[in-house]
């Protein structure tokens, strides 16, 4: 496989249509479920360059992310249990052998996305960071005894996604990057992610829960409530995207949500330390019309150093 550099038309959002408050369901907000939200998009068109090749040129403390070549030993990921007791343990050892000075892995979400009708999960096609540095270190407090997550964040930890295509080459729909060291803080508004509320003796365990929109008024909020916080991205001149041509099902990519020692949360004193990866899917005019739909498994990591 050569390297192909492509073009598409990529999804921000724009910056006239939402307010730069704290307040709850004034500030900006996206829906879980519906697609619902707040604010509109702005779509325009960019390059986009092709790392096959190049992958030496990348990595998560340099570009905020990184391809790998390593085969899986679970390949069809129909089974969420399965995928928690055998690939769980992959992508722990995976992370340990890539990362180095990693001393604690704590997964806590997968997602399977299938570019099916009948799938609830699609692919996201808005530019997006997963986590704000808020929600990174509610994570940290919600799956860690109180005591150790207190030790923990005095130290570094990072939230690393684990992308990996699912039964064929991810040619339909790839996933595309901003290089961290195109981007600019500005770039990145917080945006409240809204859930529906839960049922009393629900388990708090979204995993595998995942369900088909139904019919209702996409900007109603009154049944919901905010679980999380995300980056939506403004446009600029200055980024540069990348993707992985025909990504296989034996390569794996690193993405990082955020780093606690990275420039974004400690400025100069961590220069030049990528802290988050843009991130969406995208349509190649390139893709061939018959290209299977794309599948992939994203697997989300908390990740703790010595």
């Amino acid at each position: 496989m050569g390297s192909r550099d492509t073009h598409a038309t990529f999804r921000f959002i724009d910056l006239k249509t939402h307010t730069v408050v704290n307040e709850k369901f004034v500030k900006p907000w996206g829906k879980v479920d519906d697609g619902g939200r707040s604010y509109k998009y702005s779509d325009l068109e960019r390059p986009v360059g092709d790392i096959r090749g190049r992958e030496n040129e990348f990595g998560t403390d340099v570009s905020g992310f990184a391809v790998f070549h390593k085969p899986a030993q679970e390949k069809e990921f129909t089974d969420d249990n399965v995928v928690r007791e055998s690939y769980y343990p992959e992508v722990e050892a995976l992370l340990r052998e890539k990362l180095p000075g990693v001393k604690k892995v704590v997964i806590f979400d997968h997602t399977i996305r299938r570019r099916t009708k009948d799938s609830p999960r699609q692919p996201v096609q808005q530019v997006h960071v997963d986590q704000t540095p808020g929600a990174a270190e509610v994570r940290v407090r919600r799956h860690l005894p109180s005591e150790e997550a207190e030790e923990l964040l005095k130290g570094r930890y990072q939230i690393i996604n684990v992308w990996r295509p699912i039964g064929h080459n991810a040619s339909d729909f790839p996933l595309a990057l901003v290089d961290w060291r195109t981007t600019s803080p500005r770039d990145f508004i917080k945006v409240d992610l809204l859930y529906p509320k839960r049922q009393v003796d629900d388990d708090g365990d979204d995993r595998g829960k995942e369900a088909l929109p139904t019919e209702r008024n996409s900007l109603d909020v009154s049944n919901y409530e905010i679980k999380g916080e995300t980056y939506a991205v403004a446009s600029s001149d200055q980024h540069r995207f990348f993707y992985m041509s025909d990504m296989t099902p034996e390569e794996v990519m690193f993405i990082k949500c955020c780093d606690s020692r990275s420039q974004n949360w400690l400025g100069d004193k961590a220069k030049g330390v990528a802290g988050m990866t843009p991130h969406t899917a995208f349509q190649d005019p390139n893709t061939p019309k018959d290209a299977p739909g794309r599948q992939s498994i994203e697997v989300r990591c908390l990740v703790f150093y010595e």
